[in-house]
């Protein structure tokens, strides 16, 4: 019998996986690993791990003996069936209380079947989300944790210690929620960050293009406003690709090539928002770029076709234009961040999961891609109010739209005119003048509905709830549809 001593067992030494081991170590806890090709175990043992206290295991059956009860073991493999399988081959080595973790990126309904279908077993299962990438693992993750509550407090101490940690100390980690409340919290945040990058590729499009800047021109715009409003982690590292050179001199940024790659989780976000009926449009939209930018050998050959504005306009004073895509930027985080919570506060209904909405804006303050100062502002619309049904509707954010409004209107102009496609600028003004407007031209959708498929109406002279059908051409019937909804 190994000596059982170790205070957790992690399985899959990728970079992320190595790197969480690592800061394990670095906080004071003993972490034995295994890896499916075993190899990599006495690789990183020799290498990596070098002088720290890991150790290595060959085979699960010795991974689970060398662990303290309640024994805990976290996956940071590939998402998916690979999840299952490691799963099947780990809880015969383990007992009732003992805990499984699932580090990866899991869809939220297979993290729910899990917590279900491993507590039938007497186990404990926590699905969490690990934001920050390499450097975060390293250095202090964004962690999201949610599945069966009875395991927090054997993984809390752990998860808290390797965590990022706010200026007053706090960790960027707290219980989410129940069953798969963790990997849907972190599924919302990868959707907020693919709507993020969209924005700033765009504002970078604009200047470019708009105003003709320069890589080096663009870095000095990008540092000028992290130090301001949009200080954040997206915001920082753009400045610097800017400033990075290729070896013969030119910026490297011109040389990749423009067609983007995605691995799900934005996809997944504007899934669950179709499902649960909620108007995410601004990851929709972000998703949907990524999509058009793939098509780079059609997109080639319609600039041979397709013309934009005869004429460009002049864009007129450049401080001034600089700050309208500025101010544009910062509105349509807002509505982005905005979007995402009311995707966050339908599902919690849907699920009857108890989600901190505060809380997860400060596990998101540090550590993950979408750290921002920005955060701060939401966890606090959360603490003075608890119930909030829309950031927009914070004193904060509403003062700031208003203030800013001509500014994002201007830029989007400037767009349209210049021909540079904004769909997540457009689509978060769009949606701010939807969600202001008391009434939206959806009466006369309801009427088509009801000439072509009886699908009848409310009016607004009598109470909600009492539906009525008209026989529009004198030629219908008197029957209403009941089972089309759309």
């Amino acid at each position: 019998m190994s000596d059982a001593s170790c205070d957790i067992g992690l399985i899959g030494l990728a970079v992320m996986g190595q790197n969480l081991v690592l800061n394990m170590n670095d906080r004071g806890f003993k972490v034995a690993v295994f890896n499916r090709t075993v190899s990599k175990v006495d690789d990183f043992i020799a290498d990596e791990a070098k002088g720290t206290q890991v150790v290595g295991a060959h085979s699960i059956e010795e991974l689970t003996s060398l662990l303290k009860r309640p024994r805990r073991v976290m996956l940071m493999v590939k998402a998916g069936d690979t999840v299952d399988q490691m799963i099947d081959q780990i809880v015969p080595h383990l007992e009732a209380g003992d805990i499984i973790i699932d580090g990866g990126n899991s869809l939220f309904s297979d993290s729910t079947r899990r917590t279900k279908a491993l507590a039938a077993k007497g186990i404990l299962f926590v699905g969490t989300g690990v934001s920050g990438g390499e450097e975060g693992a390293r250095n202090g993750p964004s962690i999201m944790p949610g599945g069966n509550p009875a395991a927090w407090p054997h993984v809390k101490q752990i998860f808290q210690g390797i965590a990022a940690k706010v200026e007053d100390g706090t960790p960027c980690c707290d219980w989410v929620g129940e069953e798969g409340a963790g990997h849907f919290v972190k599924m919302v945040h990868n959707g907020i960050e693919y709507g993020d990058m969209q924005l700033i590729c765009e504002a970078y499009d604009l200047l470019k293009r708009g105003l003709g800047l320069t890589a080096d021109e663009l870095h000095d715009v990008f540092a000028e406003w992290n130090r301001g409003e949009l200080d954040s982690y997206l915001i920082e590292i753009s400045s610097l690709i800017f400033a990075k050179k290729d070896e013969d001199g030119t910026p490297l940024v011109d040389k990749i090539l423009d067609a983007a790659g995605q691995k799900g989780t934005g996809k997944w976000t504007v899934i669950s928002a179709l499902d649960t009926g909620q108007p995410v449009t601004l990851i929709g939209e972000s998703v949907f770029s990524r999509c058009l930018s793939a098509l780079k050998d059609e997109r080639v050959e319609a600039e041979k076709v397709l013309r934009g504005p005869k004429s460009l306009p002049k864009v007129g004073d450049r401080t001034k234009f600089i700050e309208d895509v500025r101010r544009a930027l910062f509105c349509s985080k807002i509505i982005s961040y905005a979007q995402g919570y009311m995707l966050l506060r339908a599902a919690a209904k849907e699920q009857g999961w108890n989600l901190n909405m505060g809380g997860i804006a400060l596990m998101w303050r540090g550590g993950c891609i979408i750290r921002s100062q920005f955060l701060g502002k939401i966890k606090d619309a959360f603490k003075k109010n608890k119930k909030l049904d829309n950031l927009l509707l914070d004193k904060f954010f509403s003062r700031l739209l208003n203030k800013y409004q001509a500014s994002w209107r201007k830029a989007q102009v400037h767009a349209v005119k210049l021909g540079v496609p904004t769909p997540a600028f457009s689509t978060a003004l769009a949606f701010f003048d939807g969600y202001r407007s008391g009434r939206l031209p959806a009466n006369l959708l309801q009427a088509q509905r009801d000439f072509f498929g009886a699908h009848t109406y409310e009016r607004v002279d009598k109470p909600r709830g009492e539906f009525f059908h008209t026989n529009w051409t004198g030629r219908g019937g008197r029957v209403s549809s009941g089972t089309y909804n759309a």
